[in-house]
This record gives C-alpha cells, sequence and structure tokens, in this order.
C-alpha cells in the first residue's frame, strides 16, 4: 500500500482505504471506550483532548464526532495540518503545527483531560524517559494517555524495524522504534503514572483487500483472546493515568 511521506522524506501513514478507514474508526473508538465522559452535552464540551502526532486530521476528527469534547489536534508537518484544516471542519476541532519536543501546547492553565496518539510514541523512542514527564504535565489531574504503538513482537514489524535495508525502504525515521508492551509499560510507571495499562491488540493492516475486512477483524478479535496469538497483533494498546496527586515537574 502506498504511504505518505512528510516533507523530511518519512513515513509518516498509509493512503486512504476502506480498510485504513475501518481500522481508524475501530482504533479511535477503543480510545474513546476507555475515556470517562459525562453523559450531558455541555459537560462534554469542558472536556479537551489533545492528539499528538495527528497527520492529516482523521482520527482526531473521529474523535471529535464520537465524543462532543474539545479536540486539538498538532502535527510537525505544515502540510499535513494544512490538509487536516481543510478536510475537517468541526466547531469542537482544532489543528495546529506544533514540534513537540519544543513547544508547549497549552496555555499555564490549560491542561488536557486525555492526551492520545496512533504511533507516534515510537518516533521518540530514544526520548520517553523525559517526553513522559512532559506529558505529565499537559495532563490534568487524573487524566489519561491513550495510545496505538507498533507492536515489536509482530513478525513484520520486528523485520521492518530491525534490518537496515527494510527500514530504508519503508522509510523510518532514524530514530524511530517500535517496542514490546513490557517495555512502554516500565517507561510508563517510572515516568509516575498509575495505573498503565499495555495490550496487543488489532491483525488489520491497511491494505486488507475489501472482501477481507470483516473476517479479518472476526479472526482478529479471536486471536486477541487467545493468549499465544494475540502477542503478535500489530499494535500495543497503552491506557496509563496521571495520579492525581503527582505534579509531574521536571
Amino acid at each position: 500500500m502506498a504511504s505518505i511521506i512528510d516533507e523530511r522524506g518519512y513515513n509518516q501513514s498509509f493512503q486512504s482505504s476502506r480498510a485504513q478507514t475501518a481500522r481508524l474508526q475501530r482504533r479511535a473508538e477503543a480510545m474513546v471506550q476507555e475515556m470517562q465522559l459525562p453523559d450531558a452535552p455541555e459537560e462534554r464540551a469542558l472536556i479537551h483532548i489533545l492528539e499528538i502526532g495527528c497527520g492529516m486530521g482523521e482520527m482526531a476528527a473521529i474523535i471529535a464526532r464520537l465524543t462532543g469534547a474539545r479536540v486539538t489536534g498538532v502535527d510537525l508537518s505544515a502540510r499535513f495540518i494544512g490538509k487536516a484544516q481543510a478536510r475537517h471542519r468541526y466547531p469542537n476541532l482544532n489543528f495546529s503545527v506544533s514540534d513537540l519536543t519544543k513547544e508547549f501546547p497549552a496555555s499555564a492553565t490549560d491542561r488536557y483531560h486525555y492526551i492520545v496518539g496512533n504511533g507516534i510514541l515510537h518516533h521518540l523512542y530514544h526520548h520517553l524517559d523525559t517526553f513522559f514527564l512532559v506529558l505529565q504535565r499537559w495532563l490534568a489531574p487524573g487524566g489519561q494517555l491513550i495510545f496505538w504503538e507498533p507492536n515489536l513482537w509482530n513478525p513484520y514489524i520486528f523485520l521492518i524495524f530491525s534490518v537496515p535495508p527494510l527500514r530504508r525502504l519503508a522509510k523510518l525515521e532514524p530514530d524511530e522504534m517500535a517496542f514490546t508492551k513490557r517495555y512502554i509499560s516500565k517507561k510508563l510507571s517510572v515516568a509516575g503514572f498509575a495505573p498503565v495499562q499495555a495490550t496487543t491488540r488489532d491483525f488489520l493492516l491497511p491494505n486488507t483487500p475489501d472482501f477481507l475486512i470483516k473476517p479479518t477483524i472476526k479472526i482478529g478479535e479471536w486471536f486477541e483472546q487467545t493468549p499465544g496469538l494475540r502477542t503478535l497483533a500489530q499494535s500495543v494498546f497503552i491506557v496509563a493515568t496521571r495520579p492525581a496527586e503527582t505534579t509531574g515537574s521536571l
């Protein structure tokens, strides 16, 4: 399947397809299911969700529709943000260009109730210790991180990330690296998040033929319930809470 390349020449996402659309929808729904959202629309409008590495805004738009909360999507790519702003227009959704290693996308009094992402933490593999402390500062007390990340134990992902010629073919950034659920759980715990949950999930590939989408989802759901097979899923699904008493200071 064709990849979407950023201004620097690195692969950041996949071109739109029915499978990719279904995959994003299911991932957004899983994120929302983890959120403790109020029932009243006027109360939901007070919830603020940040998606980091939002790309062209597909996931942020789905989350904005599902929740009715205020959603902000940020990305390093000005080209991606321009397309996101043109394609997804909702009163509770906005996008901005931001380098999260240098900029703070909130005012001194504004904190996010949820920070989410789809395949972004592994781009910061060598900076996670510092970055998790920064994310903790951006979260309101009791707020949560909810992320989907590539699972290193998936055979395809292991090869793409571990073999230099395949890394170059896949146009991976020099510093990005997939990880295991044990690795990321430890990093989050050391940073002060608790509880931390990491599970291996999702077997639907973005390039799955249309007629195989539903069967793949059904088989994948069965695999996810089978201990030996779920280890090979594509992704690690991460939910981590900032305890109310944690200051998150650097």
